[in-house]
């Protein structure tokens, strides 16, 4: 395999970053007390200090960040403004239910919450002249093997049981998904059009500069150690704020505090690979097509996703080596060749008549806790909220829990605060060595049943993949 850029946050961090600028966001610690200190400096931190400072204009807001804005997830993912929840719908209408409420009217309004947090996004991004590529051409998943289809075809009647409109979702052909994308082995596809694509750097640096113009100040460089009722502890001193909301994903055990929900075991890192192509010339993209720069995905067990980037690349991820011992996280995000290569192999699958060069490599962390399932919760006794375990969907769900947050943090009862993921328990992580083991062996699992289904052009599921995620709780 030819040489090529590996780590470095991620393509998008570094094509959006100006070379040799310094950081404007090392200001000094705030003296007097905050209104807010939001404790991440990622997508859903940047978000609640967007809509803290737009409910209160005068209020003193803080975004304290470890690294620099977008280090985390915020700026290595795929880019997918997507409507899909963060979680499993089974559980989280089991937990309703335990509530005293209707669970699938409450997974049907988390749906619908999750559509029009998209719409809210993109209405966002066009009202602040946020310019962040984003494109609405819908998630496209693909089927390349008859598994695979039924899979889809299973999907497509959960989704309309679970709150999608029948407008919204479409089973394709092999013919309808090609006159899309080209991919050859493709057997058909479920088209879910509320989709949309962005650059997550140039979306997380034009949030940023957003609500610094609005006010807040973002202290960068600036690793909190200890959360406590009214104040964090950084690496630079002491900032006390009187509501602190807790925005760390898949850093959240990193910090000391006495909050359950921050605790080592509540979440743990789960590591996605990608990589990025040269530049393709136009007589290839008249091949491939893609003209609707949809997001792309299959329907394997170690699923793919990918996008057509605005400069002419795809864009691809997917797990690769999926957990590091004791949660380690990925730092800058060096990749190893294996991983490289086995997304290299998976987009020349899907386009074989095409020839790529893979120009940089890139390793992110998503927040995943035991039970697959994201949380929102706010103690009003001690006034810290924490958000966590988006599980790879967050560039959506973040900006609704934001929001949440914040009705969360005003006492307010709304469509919002009665979500499933608020005060949802996921439960705790095994200690280590298990959930290593556990975690591997489930992706393990999940790669066998992939090579068992596509060699033999399997008409129906491995048993080998409903096992696996019997045991990961991924059954819905």
């Amino acid at each position: 395999m030819t040489a090529y850029r590996n780590g470095e946050i991620s393509h998008w961090m570094r094509a959006s970053r100006t070379p040799g600028a310094p950081s404007e966001r090392e200001a000094q610690l705030p003296d007097e007390t905050q209104d807010f200190v939001i404790v991440g400096g990622g997508l859903t931190g940047l978000w609640a200090a967007y809509h803290a400072a737009l409910e209160h204009p005068t209020a003193k807001i803080t975004v304290l960040e470890a690294e620099e804005v977008g280090h985390g997830a915020s700026g290595r993912n795929g880019g997918w403004l997507s409507p899909l929840i963060p979680g499993n719908r089974a559980v989280y209408a089991k937990a309703a239910r335990k509530r005293g409420q209707d669970g699938a009217a409450a997974v049907v309004s988390f749906q619908r919450a999750m559509d029009a947090a998209v719409d809210d996004t993109l209405g966002i991004l066009e009202n602040e002249g946020i310019q962040a590529d984003q494109q609405r051409g819908g998630h496209l998943r693909v089927a390349t093997t008859p598994a695979a289809m039924k899979r889809l075809e299973l999907t497509h009647a959960a989704d309309l049981a679970n709150g999608y409109r029948a407008e919204d979702l479409e089973i394709l052909d092999a013919d309808a998904v090609n006159k899309r994308i080209a991919v050859r082995p493709a057997l058909g596809g479920l088209l879910t059009r509320t989709t949309a694509r962005v650059d997550p750097a140039k979306l997380v640096h034009g949030l940023a500069d957003v609500v610094t113009a609005k006010g807040v100040r973002i202290l960068e460089h600036t690793r909190a150690t200890r959360i406590a009722p009214g104040a964090v502890t950084t690496s630079r001193g002491t900032v006390r704020g009187t509501t602190i909301f807790t925005c760390l994903e898949a850093y959240s055990g990193q910090v000391d505090s006495d909050v359950r929900a921050l605790g080592a075991r509540e979440v743990i890192p789960v590591n996605s690979s990608m990589v990025v192509t040269n530049q393709l010339p136009d007589h290839v993209w008249e091949q491939i097509g893609w003209q609707g720069r949809e997001c792309l995905g299959d329907a394997a067990h170690t699923f793919v996703y990918a996008q057509r980037t605005e400069d002419g690349r795809i864009a691809i991820g997917g797990r690769g080596t999926p957990y590091a011992f004791n949660s380690g996280t990925p730092g800058q995000g060096r990749v190893d060749d294996r991983t490289v290569r086995t997304l290299s192999e998976r987009l020349q699958l899907f386009f074989p008549d095409v020839r790529f060069t893979v120009e940089h490599a890139w390793r992110g962390a998503i927040g995943v806790t035991r039970d697959w399932c994201a949380g929102v919760t706010f103690d009003p006794a001690t006034r810290i909220g924490v958000v966590r375990g988006f599980a790879g969907h967050g560039v959506t769900a973040t900006q609704l829990a934001a929001r949440t947050l914040l009705d969360r943090a005003e006492g307010r009862d709304t469509d919002l605060t009665r979500l499933p993921w608020n005060d949802h328990d996921s439960g705790r992580w095994e200690p280590e060595p298990l959930r290593w083991v556990g975690v591997h062996a489930m992706y393990r699992l999940f790669g066998v049943a992939d090579r068992w289904e596509e060699k033999r052009h399997s008409q129906n599921t491995s048993l080998i993949a409903r096992v696996g995620s019997r045991l990961a709780g991924l059954s819905e």
